[in-house]
């Protein structure tokens, strides 16, 4: 545990919050980019231990969160099919779509299974070639090889019986909308460290100096987001816009190159629309012609599907960095981890989830 805990060190965390209130000298609005970052900053309280003026917002961090509805409704609809065996990680089960969840599809008799890895399910797909196998591939850059992975083996082995249903978004496109929107506040950004470990950091450098925007890469333990948090701050009181590596331990300017080439292989970029976001040009991956053949939204025509959005559910601002979760009516109630009114709330990663979690209450 001494790895762990010498990045939970009170008296560590204790001078760099000195350190933070003795550098900022005016009010500063950073985001964090990652739904585990926020996680972290909630179960910690790291947000109060900041001066009056500096304000943490959480971005579209959660790739469950930034899922759009449609996409969600089409994978219902493809798992409520007769022969398909739908496997999913465990944090989409309880997403809300338009008419229910995987949960609920589940308990009306659709084979709905859970994973641990796409490597799961395609060893479903090997042991019965009677089914097709779906599998909901989500996620960020972070999941993109692992799913990958999965594709490129089903299609070298012939499991013409296994697909996956693609939704994978890119996050530097996703900083640049929030940068170049109207109602922008975000004026410093602790980047994403996982997501940084595959990718590198190019595209982040090139952000930070094509907006003129601090961008620091942060890890996910307390001592972590409280460096990033001071590099951050150091960065805009001296009117500085760079890219720094808080999270040197895990992070490479290069990223992982094995992993980058296999996502290269496999998928290339496209438009993707965002929940609470839009459309957002060239930030998403799909399956390139060569793999098509294992894209379930090909495979399986669904037709079009009213979508159903909660309208007093406001994760659109919250995922922009807009709203806090507690900003929300509906927040506690009607709105809990057991009748979600969005994804922020079920997931693992949303904001509203680590609000209701670690007891924020809504602003009264």
């Amino acid at each position: 545990m001494k790895f762990i805990d010498e990045y939970r060190e009170g008296d560590t965390i204790a001078r760099l919050r000195d350190a933070i209130a003795a550098t900022a000298t005016r009010p500063w609005v950073m985001m964090e980019v990652c739904g585990g970052q926020t996680h972290s900053i909630v179960r910690y309280g790291l947000d109060e231990l900041l001066p009056a003026g500096l304000e943490l917002v959480h971005g579209p961090g959660c790739p469950v969160c930034v899922t759009p509805l449609q996409t969600i409704d089409r994978a219902h609809a493809i798992a409520a099919r007769p022969g398909v065996m739908f496997c999913s990680f465990g944090d989409m089960l309880r997403v809300p779509g338009s008419n229910g969840d995987l949960l609920s599809l589940r308990a009306r008799g659709a084979d709905v299974r859970v994973v641990y890895s796409p490597l799961d399910a395609l060893e479903l797909a090997a042991k019965h070639p009677e089914r097709e196998v779906v599998f909901f591939a989500i996620g960020f850059e972070t999941t993109a090889p692992a799913n990958a992975m999965a594709i490129a083996l089903a299609k070298r082995r012939g499991l013409a019986n296994f697909s996956a249903i693609v939704s994978h978004v890119l996050v530097p496109p996703a900083m640049t909308s929030i940068l170049e929107a109207p109602e922008r506040r975000v004026q410093g950004f602790l980047g994403p460290g996982h997501v940084c470990t595959v990718v590198g950091t190019a595209a982040y450098a090139e952000l930070a100096a094509r907006h003129r925007v601090p961008v620091v890469i942060t890890g996910f333990e307390p001592v972590d987001l409280m460096d990033g948090i001071l590099r951050c701050v150091r960065q805009l009181e001296a009117g500085r816009a760079e890219l720094e590596i808080q999270y040197t331990r895990a992070v490479r300017t290069e990223g992982n190159l094995p992993a980058r080439a296999l996502v290269d292989e496999v998928f290339e970029p496209c438009d993707r629309a965002w929940r609470g976001l839009g459309t957002i040009p060239m930030s998403g991956l799909q399956l390139r012609e060569a793999f098509r053949a294992h894209d379930a939204e090909t495979r399986f025509a669904v037709e079009a599907i009213a979508t159903r959005e909660s309208p007093r559910c406001i994760s659109g601002r919250i995922l922009q960095g807009l709203a806090k979760p507690c900003d929300c009516p509906a927040f506690g109630a009607p709105c809990t981890p057991d009748s979600p009114l969005g994804a922020t709330m079920v997931s693992s990663e949303g904001a509203c989830a680590a609000y209701f979690l670690y007891g924020r209450k809504r602003a009264s």
